[in-house]
């Protein structure tokens, strides 16, 4: 049975190369729909203009596919609300070097 649980396991392995951490643990999932063996993720980057938008959304999109009862996936860039290294897990944060006293709200 597809669950959230499991794609976000999926989408773990998918490691964004600049920062070198999985784009779960950055923040980058906002969203999972499923839909009998359809799914649909909302994912943001750090920026509009990073380079490797096209590189990370064919890693989510071929990392949820490779999923038993997934027939296709979607991975929808969308930018509100604006990504902050607040959406950070807090081992993303231990690992990149963050405090909480250091992110803005």
């Amino acid at each position: 049975m597809v669950t959230e649980e499991r794609i976000k396991e999926a989408l773990s392995h998918v490691i964004d190369p600049e920062i070198n951490t999985n784009i779960v643990d950055l923040g980058f999932i906002y969203g999972i729909d499923i839909k009998d063996d359809q799914v649909n993720v909302d994912m943001t980057l750090t920026t509009k203009g990073c380079p490797l938008h096209q590189m990370l959304g064919a890693s989510a999109k071929k990392a949820v596919e490779g999923l038993p009862g997934v027939k296709s996936a979607n991975i929808n860039l969308v930018w509100d609300p604006p990504w902050s290294p607040k959406m950070m897990s807090d081992s993303a944060k231990k690992k990149l070097g963050f405090s909480d006293d250091m992110i803005a709200d």
